[in-house]
């Protein structure tokens, strides 16, 4: 297991980053790929106040964001969606550092995070409206506390660390989060936000997916050391958990999470994971990718390593799991019918919204459009 810090917290080991960028033997966890339970002195104090409910719905977050994933892949190959981002196997990640946010935290989320959004309280239409092509962005950002999900690779870091610094001077308690991969570390955006959020102790974490491919690359040529060990010469703390289990996603969140509200500034999570899927709907992973490899994967899946200890621990039985599988069922028909039955708005709408207040210049640009589409009527009247 390795920590990766700047100073002992908690009881981290306070010693360099080791091994491959890719080691998933090197890294912290709770839980082995079989489910069975292993001590961590660092991370067990995080989760010892887990109720058997906030376990199962652990779980359950966990099955519906594979299932709505699947609905999405499902849409896109049915011509109802123009791309999706497949997020099957990094689901431990996304929800287990979902569940560990306060109402208040606010999320800045990569393309792929759809089970952060669900965590945050997404709803059908929210994840295929955008995808779809009719709305720039499907959800109230106030409502979820989530940002649009960011298509400019490692953006968001930036924008994360901007709003965390506002928190800052507000006297807040809240913690920006931001998702990205582990190709995005690579990009100038990743580091000018690590620069700003160590200079200013800005209430904010950072959490990586290392997913092990950014699009065809693998991450061996993004990083010849584990990329936690990167944020100690920013000067940010950092741990290197196992991104496929659940309970670790927790705990490391929440250690980075209350680090943040004590003022110790900002944390760096890189969970250790696997994109079991293409990068997206228009990528072909086999044109790349050893079959071998996504099949080692596969038996270290996240949502049957906790369903395996929970059923040891007798928190989950059948009947639940039944539950959890009609649960899964129904968003997905809920998701399909919002996406499928999405009303096309008018093209002039596109101004709505844009400024709180009016505007001359807005509104002299909608008069063009409308005079422009008017064009295209008088010459199909023709």
């Amino acid at each position: 297991m390795t920590y990766t810090q700047t100073t002992p917290d908690h009881g981290a080991a306070d010693r360099a980053t080791a091994g491959t960028p890719g080691d998933v033997d090197d890294v912290a966890r709770l839980l082995e790929p079989d489910g069975s339970r292993v001590p961590d002195a660092t991370l067990d104090p995080w989760i010892a106040d887990l109720s058997p409910h906030e376990l199962r719905a652990l779980h359950r977050d966990m099955a519906l964001t594979r299932r709505l994933d699947a609905e999405g892949v499902a849409l896109q190959r049915q011509g109802q969606l123009a791309l999706w981002a497949p997020c099957r196997g990094q689901e431990a990640v996304q929800v287990g550092t979902a569940h560990a946010l306060a109402p208040g935290d606010f999320v800045f989320p990569s393309y792929r995070e759809h089970g952060v959004l669900l965590g945050r309280g997404a709803q059908p239409a929210d994840y295929v409206l955008a995808w779809r092509g009719e709305e720039h962005s499907a959800y109230d950002h106030a409502r979820l506390n989530a940002a649009p999900p960011q298509i400019i690779i490692g953006a968001q870091s930036l924008h994360a660390t901007g709003w965390a610094m506002g928190a800052q001077r507000d006297g807040s308690t809240d913690v920006a989060v931001a998702y990205y991969g582990d190709g995005a570390t690579s990009q100038g955006d990743v580091n000018e936000a690590m620069v700003f959020a160590a200079s200013f102790r800005a209430p904010v974490v950072f959490v990586c997916s290392n997913n092990q491919w950014a699009i065809s690359e693998p991450v061996t040529v993004q990083a010849t050391h584990p990329i936690a060990g990167r944020a100690p010469g920013f000067g940010i703390p950092s741990l290197r958990i196992d991104g496929n289990d659940a309970l670790a996603c927790v705990a490391a969140m929440r250690w980075a999470l209350e680090r943040a509200r004590r003022g110790e500034g900002p944390s760096f999570i890189e969970a250790v994971t696997y994109r079991l899927g293409p990068h997206t709907t228009s990528d072909d992973p086999t044109r790349y990718r050893d079959s071998a490899e996504v099949e080692a994967w596969t038996k270290r899946d996240p949502i049957a390593r906790l369903e395996a200890y929970l059923r040891a621990e007798g928190v989950l039985d059948d009947s639940g799991l039944d539950d959890v599988a009609r649960a899964a069922d129904a968003l997905a028909a809920e998701v399909r019918a919002a996406c499928i039955g999405a009303t096309t708005r008018a093209p002039e709408t596109m101004f709505d919204h844009v400024y709180a207040e009016p505007h001359a210049g807005l509104a002299r640009q909608r008069a063009e459009y409308a005079e422009y589409l008017a064009g295209f009527a008088q010459e199909e009247a023709r």
